[in-house]
Order: structure tokens, then C-alpha cells, then sequence
């Protein structure tokens, strides 16, 4: 990608980042180099795209042809146009999993949508992108059901046996839920591509099983993207082997990635979208139909050039098998840290705060609450919510009862992804209470985060 050209078409054409060099007294003429190039400003959602009119986000003033829904920090609507041509970018992105992965260039596949539709960003796009591989030629038909499950336990069994191959394209819980269902999955060649949020490999190798997925390496992909710039990234059959190796050694994860946990995995086309890391986050340029320049997308996570992965994890006893192209390595531990990753929607502190405000149960809690997305013996997630009880007040389960409710209540209203993607039976938080001061959760004195 060329970095410096990128940068002054978006300058000629999108009125917005005009409008924000000028801002910061920056003379677009002096942006002759890379280097020039790393020296910018970033841009954000509250620096950027929040502070224009949609249509100066877009080249020439003019929104593209189809526009997408996300959720804001505070469950406001953020609105992301797109064009053909982010389409076809993207849908290398598919074409390589379901070329490498799944062979299905070979194979007659049906690949079945089981993203929310609407106007949220994940299914209509998915499906977009799944068509136009097969205007490539692939043999892959699409289905969409979105995120119906009865749907889906519907069209299948009936569409299956007529397919080689059966690929279900969702985030990692729901798809789980449906394989799960009980069908005669492993009749049906099934494969998973999932996003929006990390996953064990214990999950990988448990939902194989249950799908009758015989190679995990080769049987579930996940794609890292977001809402700004559709897939930026994806899982290879070479990253899910180094990430299975690395999930066995988290001594040996930690030295790789900083932390003992462990991040999604992908590989990435520097040439489609530009990478850079910001003290543990990550930013990204790129042209969409908002065209993004460094833009600061705060995921935790941060990037690794092939040859040093290969490097390290030979030296420290894997020669990988799998196959993969040389490109570099992005690892993202998932959204900003402020938030968590349920079902594909973004669940943020503000709309759990709104819950424990409510007049039923404000003077039961002091306001404090630590939320994340704890998963089970049946490798099954769920949110759940602790919960800082006011001075005085014992746990009791119908004091949990009614904070867990009010909680509920309140994400529904707000926020429109998590009333969407999350399966009805899912969206009730498991809600757990300590007393004031708690050491584990609320110790006195101690500077409180949200999310763990």
C-alpha cells in the first residue's frame, strides 16, 4: 500500500480530513515520506467520525451505496457507508478461508448466514461477500437465516445433503448454541467461521467435536473485523496452529504476547490495510467508504512480521505443517478494554450503570460492578455482572433477582446489538454480589475498572 498517495487522495477528496489537518495546522504538502507519514495525528470516533456530517466522512461528500449500523460507546447508532469496492477487499479475506481451510474451490458448499441481519453490520455484509465469491466461480451457494436459530435448525437439514460441505458463518456462542441442537452435523462436512469475539482452543476443539469436524486446524476460522473497515484480518490454517501450540504453553504465550491470556490470531494483507500498534492498541489506514487514515481503533492487541512468529515459536519447538501466506501476524485481545464482546455485541459500562441507577434497586448497590463474559464446564459463555452491595446490605438472591433485571431492562433499551445478536435465552446476566469493599473485586482505595 502506498501510504503517502493514500494519504493525499483522502486529503483531495474527503472534505472531513481537511477539515481535520486544519485543525491541527497540518500542511498536507509537507507529507512526503513514510515517515512524514507515521508522524500524523490519529484519528478516532471521538477526534474523526463523530465531529462531521456523515456525507464529509465520504469521498466527494456523497454516502456510499449501502450503510451499516453499529452501536456507539453509549449505544448510540454509528453509521459506516460502504461501497462495491469494500466488498471485493473483504471478500479476499473469505476467499481465503474458504479457499485454504475449507477447499471450497473443490467443493460444492452451502454457507449458511447465521450473523444478525438488518441493518447491523455483520450478516447483509457476510452475505455480500459470500456472493461474490461465487461470481468468482467458487461453487458456494448462500443461505440466510441470520440469527434465527429456528431458522436455521429449519433450512438446513432440508439444503445439506444436495452440498459437500456445510459452512456456518457466525459469532462463536451463537453458532455453539446451534451445533448444540443436535443435528446430524458430522453427515454434512460442517465447517464455522466466526468473529467478534475471542475464543479458547478448548472451545475450537469441543465444538469440533460435537460438529464432527475431524481437523480443527482446517475446520473453524475466525476473522477479526469491526464495524469502521469490515475484515481486517483472519485466522489461517498456520496462525490456528501456532495458537493451539501456544494455548498449551501460556508460559510461552506470555513471552510472545505480554499476557498470560490468550488473543485471537490472525494474519493480515499489509497491502489491503495498514497496521501500526499505539502503546498495546491498535490503529489501522485504509480506504472504505469512509475513507480512515491511522485510525485509532483501540483494540487491545499488536502485530508480529512472519519471520519473527516463525522464528519464535521454532525456537521453542514447533515446526509448523499447516500452510500459510508470508505475511505478518496481528494478535487482538478483544474490543476496547473498557467494553466486552458478547455475542458479537459490544456491551459497555455505561449501559450497565443505567441499570443499577433505577429507583428499585439504586440504594441496594453503590454503583460499582465489574462485568465479563465467564464461560462454564459446558464451554458455554454467559455476561455476567458483580455487583458492590451499598454498606450494610447481605446478598440475597432476591436483591441478585432484581439488580439482574433492572440490568437487563436497561441493555435492551440501550443498546441495539445486544437486543439483536444475543439470543433471548442468553441475554439475562448471571449476576453476582459482594459486599462493600470486597477484596477481589472492589478493594478500598484501588483505582476500579469495569471489566476483567
Amino acid at each position: 500500500m502506498d501510504l503517502v498517495k493514500l494519504f493525499h487522495d483522502v486529503v483531495e477528496t474527503v472534505p472531513a480530513y481537511r477539515a481535520f489537518l486544519a485543525e491541527h495546522d497540518i500542511d498536507p504538502a509537507q507529507i512526503r515520506t513514510f515517515q512524514d507519514f507515521v508522524g500524523l495525528p490519529m484519528t478516532s470516533k471521538d477526534t474523526y467520525t463523530r465531529r462531521h456530517p456523515l456525507p464529509d466522512l465520504c469521498r466527494h461528500g456523497v454516502i456510499g451505496d449501502i450503510v451499516a449500523v453499529s452501536s456507539g460507546s453509549t449505544g448510540e447508532p454509528a453509521f459506516w457507508p460502504r461501497t462495491a469496492a469494500d466488498e471485493k477487499a473483504v471478500a479476499a479475506r473469505f476467499e481465503e478461508v474458504f479457499r485454504d481451510s475449507f477447499a471450497a474451490h473443490e467443493r460444492r458448499t452451502l454457507a449458511v448466514v447465521c450473523f444478525t441481519l438488518g441493518t447491523w453490520v455483520g450478516g447483509l455484509f457476510t452475505l455480500a461477500c459470500c456472493r461474490r465469491l461465487a461470481e468468482l466461480g467458487y461453487p458456494v451457494t448462500v443461505v440466510a437465516p441470520g440469527g434465527d436459530k429456528r431458522e436455521i435448525l429449519r433450512v438446513v437439514p432440508e439444503l445439506a445433503p444436495h452440498f459437500d460441505q456445510v459452512v456456518l458463518l457466525g459469532y462463536p456462542p451463537f453458532l455453539k448454541d446451534v451445533i448444540d441442537a443436535g443435528l446430524p452435523w458430522s453427515r454434512w462436512q460442517v465447517k464455522l467461521v466466526t468473529a467478534g469475539e475471542v475464543f479458547s482452543e478448548e472451545w475450537r476443539t469441543l465444538v469440533a467435536s460435537r460438529a464432527g469436524i475431524a481437523d480443527p486446524v482446517r475446520g473453524i476460522a475466525s476473522l477479526y473485523g469491526t464495524a469502521d473497515a469490515g475484515v481486517l484480518g483472519n485466522e489461517t490454517p498456520l496462525s490456528v496452529e501456532i495458537r493451539r501450540f501456544l494455548a498449551e504453553r501460556p508460559t510461552v504465550a506470555r513471552e510472545l504476547f505480554g499476557e498470560s491470556r490468550l488473543p485471537t490470531l490472525v494474519q493480515y494483507d499489509p497491502g489491503a490495510r495498514f497496521f501500526e500498534e499505539h502503546e498495546g492498541t491498535l490503529l489501522f489506514s485504509g480506504d472504505n467508504g469512509i475513507p480512515l487514515i491511522r485510525y485509532h481503533i483501540a483494540d487491545d492487541g499488536g502485530l508480529i512480521p512472519y519471520e519473527r512468529m516463525l522464528a519464535f515459536v521454532r525456537d521453542h519447538g514447533l515446526e509448523p505443517s499447516a500452510p500459510g501466506p508470508e505475511r505478518p501476524f496481528a494478535y487482538v485481545f478483544g474490543r476496547s478494554r473498557f467494553t466486552v464482546s458478547y455475542y458479537g455485541a459490544n456491551v459497555y459500562p455505561e449501559n450497565i450503570s443505567v441499570g443499577l441507577e433505577q429507583p428499585e434497586v439504586a440504594g441496594l448497590v453503590t454503583g460499582k460492578f465489574v462485568m465479563e463474559v465467564a464461560e462454564d464446564e459446558r464451554r458455554d459463555r454467559h455476561l455476567t455482572v458483580t455487583v458492590e452491595l451499598a454498606p450494610g446490605e447481605k446478598p440475597s438472591d432476591g436483591t441478585a433477582e432484581a439488580v439482574g433485571a433492572s440490568i437487563l431492562s436497561q441493555l435492551r433499551r440501550l443498546n441495539s446489538e445486544f437486543a439483536h445478536y444475543v439470543p433471548e435465552v442468553r441475554q439475562t446476566p448471571v449476576i453476582r454480589l459482594r459486599e462493600t469493599g470486597d477484596p477481589d473485586y472492589f478493594p478500598p482505595g484501588a483505582k476500579h475498572r469495569y471489566t476483567r
